[in-house]
């Protein structure tokens, strides 16, 4: 009961200073970059970070994390911009308001229990960084430890592969690389740099699981491997049957990433790039040629009742876009993923009277887990609802917009 009333009264004062676009009738101004306009308008339609997701109640959640995570983004790349400043304004006091709400005077986070061993829920922990810096509150540091601490006895594979969660036993998912690595990469830059076998442990999880999934037929990878193949989904290598469009994207945007946190000289880092590099050679093979798009299962465009898929194509143009810009793609690249990119545009996103902008066509979910079993049938993974303004499309994209200048 004592949590219940303390959970209210922080709820009261929360809700006693929402952010400046929930209290007035707001019109988004169509002369603002995308990655703003978009920004603004999911902050409209959510007036506090929990209610991302669509969400009803308090979740420390990926897709909360993940979202967060674009709007400081913006916030940065536009922050020192004399004509946007106050638009990106409110953007961080969002994020730091979700934060705040989450975790408490102890630093402990609300609903997380470490020994689930769910790298789901290590993700939100990549807005901790920057609201640490400068916050300078030890409450995100113990917050960030927390969830390093389960990455240091997170149940893993014989060959040292992370579990995707303990439900899912001896199983690595390419969706668990982007929850995961970017945050062991970056806790170990930040507070660890000498930790050689930490660097040397994020490059052992993303060359594995490539190692494991990868499908020769198609030059791609699938979606997830189980390593004792007790499950229906298992073929006699463990490989899941589908390449599904996000669970590559979660891949790619995996890598680039966590390529901003290994040293330049750490063993395995040029593997690392050459995933990515053959990849790219490979998947505008996939590519609609009409809107740019990538597919909901990636490798099999023409089948009916394939679509093109608005989380997966802005994961993956982002992933390719920041590796041009990075230096780890040959310039000509970038016209890959600004194919992609104006498709989105011109086929994908609707403005409504008062500026909204939202994307549209996002698988909702998918995933190769719960009972029955999921992910073992292409009528499954084109099934899953399909719904707007889903964060795992709207935060790539607007990541994507960024990279594109906008």
């Amino acid at each position: 009961m004592k949590k219940i009333c303390k959970l209210a009264l922080l709820f009261t004062l929360i809700l006693g200073c929402s952010n400046l676009y929930a209290k007035k009738k707001y019109d988004v101004n169509p002369e603002l970059p995308m990655s703003i306009r978009l920004a603004q308008s999911e902050i409209i339609r959510n007036p506090e970070g929990w209610m991302l997701d669509f969400s009803k109640k308090l979740k420390w959640n990926y897709c909360h994390g993940l979202e967060c995570q674009s709007f400081l983004d913006v916030y940065d790349h536009y922050i020192n911009h004399k004509k946007y400043k106050k638009a990106v304004e409110p953007f961080y006091a969002y994020v730091k308001q979700f934060a705040d709400t989450m975790i408490n005077e102890n630093g402990i986070i609300y609903g997380y229990k470490k020994t689930n061993y769910n790298l789901d829920h290590v993700n939100p922990g990549k807005i901790l960084f920057r609201l640490y810096k400068r916050e300078n509150d030890a409450r995100y540091k113990t917050a960030m430890d927390t969830l390093r601490a389960q990455l240091a006895s997170q149940p893993r594979t014989s060959e040292g592969g992370f579990w995707h969660k303990r439900v899912y036993p001896f199983q690595m998912w390419l969706d668990g690389l982007y929850m995961g690595s970017p945050y062991y990469a970056q806790y170990t830059a930040t507070f660890d740099a000498d930790n050689e076998r930490a660097f040397a442990d994020v490059v052992r999880q993303i060359t594995l699981v490539a190692k494991r999934t990868y499908d020769k037929e198609s030059g791609l990878y699938r979606h997830g491997w189980d390593e004792i193949k007790a499950l229906p989904w298992s073929d006699k290598t463990g490989k899941s049957p589908h390449v599904w469009g996000r669970a590559l994207g979660w891949y790619m945007m995996a890598i680039v990433d966590v390529l901003d946190y290994l040293p330049a000289n750490q063993p395995g880092r040029d593997k690392v790039i050459k995933i990515l590099q053959d990849l790219v050679e490979v998947l505008p093979r996939y590519q609609d040629a009409k809107t740019g798009a990538w597919y909901q299962v990636l490798d099999q465009p023409q089948r009916d009742g394939n679509y093109n898929e608005m989380s997966c194509t802005p994961m993956i143009a982002y992933s390719i876009a920041k590796a041009v810009r990075n230096g780890y793609l040959a310039p000509e690249k970038m016209e890959i993923a600004r194919k992609a990119y104006e498709g989105i545009l011109e086929h994908f996103i609707e403005v409504d009277d008062k500026g909204l902008v939202s994307i549209t066509n996002i698988c909702a979910v998918a995933g190769l887990g719960g009972k029955p079993c999921r992910g073992t049938s292409y009528e499954y993974y084109i099934g899953e609802p399909v719904r707007n303004n889903d964060p795992k499309g709207v935060a790539p994209f607007i990541m994507l917009c960024l990279e594109m200048g906008n």
